[in-house]
């Protein structure tokens, strides 16, 4: 794997946040690589999910309102155990 370089400036800042966590700088950067991967892999995965969503809709026309949506939503913050809505046409 390729060496990772850094200018001056961002270097300082990297040791000085490793200190004041007391880390290493390599705990800092590994740590925030493995964040920015994960992270980038999940707005991969939501943008798949929404692409499919969309071509779904696009073929099929079935949607739920945002008003219904949203009141499903309200159920499941409050701890209720609902269903989502049914998709119409």
């Amino acid at each position: 794997m390729p060496c990772l370089k850094l200018d001056s400036k961002t270097k300082d800042r990297v040791r000085r946040l490793a200190a004041a966590r007391r880390r290493s700088a390599h705990w800092i950067m590994r740590e925030a690589i493995e964040q920015y991967v994960e992270r980038e892999e999940k707005r991969g995965q939501f943008r798949q999910s929404a692409s499919a969503a969309w071509t779904d809709y696009q073929t099929t026309g079935l949607h739920v309102t945002a008003d219904e949506a949203d009141a499903w939503l309200a159920k499941l913050e409050a701890g209720e155990n609902v269903k989502a809505p049914e998709r119409h046409g």
